[in-house]
């Protein structure tokens, strides 16, 4: 089975990677450090070169910040989302200094123009042929209930209340589109899995909502949001899954990550959690799903989240 993670693709796209046992360790912030959008990436000035050891079996590097936490995840280059077009051996800069803090996403020449500069709510929709058909491309959020959806779409934009946050989950029951820039759609779309909903409305989220996934010709890709802060519920692999064996273009957004449980009350980090995660889907995709670490917190991951759309968008504009 093989799952792509843009529309408009060839069916295999081929990622150079000159030496397969790179490992790469970076620092997972635990409070956002806002980039400025002209830097290309938005990785710490550790990251500048490549440790070298030619005896070495395996090279490592350290993606550190004096001021973080000693909190690591080792990423092989062969679990890095490369994007089309995009070759990792060339380049005037190091691999290490392209790579998107807190995610195993690679920055192409297509990412830039990621500012929000205008948002509006524009519509909400029951079934996919009412949704907008100007043909502008969109990215759909969606996840668990409670997940943290309404709050990182209001973190995306700055705006506390443009998407309607609650802590009664279910609150999302249709496909809403929030225009950005008069240039691209962010959606909202119904969370899964809450229970206490009757049973005929969640089966007519689910319905609505997966046929949108299937006919929706301008959606770029699927954001599902997992909560980093617990470890992996089985609702929200079947949900990975199903998107993978139907080659929906998926991007994973580990939510929550300021959340740190205490190890002494056999709390996991929120990076164990991810890891676990990944480890669980491995088997549904050939090829690893990007994804990103975020707080709605601390802001954590916005920025990183707004440039990856800009590469997917500006590419799936080109082609």
């Amino acid at each position: 089975m093989f799952i792509t993670h843009l529309p408009k693709l060839h069916s295999h796209f081929s990622i150079f990677c000159p030496n397969p046992k790179i490992l790469i360790t970076s620092t997972l912030l635990s409070k956002s450090k806002t980039t400025p959008f002209s830097h290309f990436s938005s990785v710490t000035a550790a990251a500048n070169t490549l440790l070298q050891s030619p005896d070495s079996q395996t090279k490592n590097l350290e993606l550190e910040d004096a001021q973080e936490q000693n909190t690591h995840i080792e990423i092989s280059v062969e679990k890095l989302f490369v994007p089309p077009d995009t070759d990792i051996s060339s380049g005037s800069r190091p691999l290490s200094a392209r790579i998107l803090k807190g995610s195993n996403i690679v920055l192409s020449k297509y990412a830039g123009d990621a500012q929000v500069e205008q948002a509006e709510f524009v519509k909400s929709s029951v079934e996919t042929e009412e949704c907008p058909s100007d043909g502008k491309p969109e990215f759909a959020l969606v996840g668990r209930s409670n997940v943290g959806k309404s709050s990182l779409l209001n973190s995306l934009v700055k705006r506390k209340k443009l998407a309607l946050t609650s802590k009664k989950p279910g609150k999302t029951q249709c496909i809403n589109h929030f225009r950005i820039n008069d240039s691209w759609y962010l959606v909202d779309l119904p969370g899964y899995g809450y229970a206490a909903a009757p049973h005929e409305v969640r089966t007519d989220w689910a319905k609505f909502t997966k046929d949108y996934f299937l006919n929706r010709p301008t959606l770029v890709s699927v954001f599902l949001l997992i909560d980093a802060s617990i470890p992996a519920k089985k609702i929200d692999l079947e949900y990975a899954s199903w998107l993978g064996q139907n080659q929906i273009p998926m991007t994973l957004v580990f939510t929550k990550c300021d959340k740190r449980k205490k190890k002494k009350n056999g709390g996991r980090r929120p990076e164990e959690n991810l890891q676990d995660f990944l480890k669980l889907i491995q088997k549904f995709f050939q090829t690893v799903p990007p994804w990103i670490m975020t707080s709605s917190v601390t802001n954590q991951g916005r920025d990183e989240i707004l440039l990856h759309m800009s590469q997917l968008r500006n590419y799936w504009l080109k082609h």
